[in-house]
């Protein structure tokens, strides 16, 4: 038995040896499904400097917080790659801190 519906479509794209699927029902449009996986994968070169398959490995706790500042609930909250960034750095900063602040302790 399928999880899926009959409308359900995956939505792929390919970045240098990455491949990124989205699974999406037939409501949504494609191309704004591969512009979001766009500004995803822009927001993962910004933060790992040139993203590869170790990073997404090995920081999956960051992959998945660009995701969640992009993407929560199945809803888009941002797409301006410039805001996901920013929240990203300030995130990095406050982890920074928090570590300090317990090396202190």
């Amino acid at each position: 038995m399928s999880k899926y519906s009959k409308d359900t479509k995956l939505i792929y794209r390919h970045f240098a040896t990455l491949y990124f699927v989205v699974a999406a029902d037939g409501s949504e449009s494609e191309l704004g499904l591969l512009d979001l996986v766009h500004v995803f994968v822009e927001a993962l070169d910004e933060r790992f400097e040139n993203v590869c398959e170790l990073d997404l490995i090995f920081h999956s706790d960051s992959v998945h917080y660009i995701l969640d500042e992009i993407i929560m609930g199945g809803m888009v909250l941002e797409t301006n790659r410039a805001e996901v960034t920013e929240a990203v750095r300030a995130m990095d900063k406050l982890e920074t801190d928090t570590r300090g602040a317990a090396v202190k302790a």
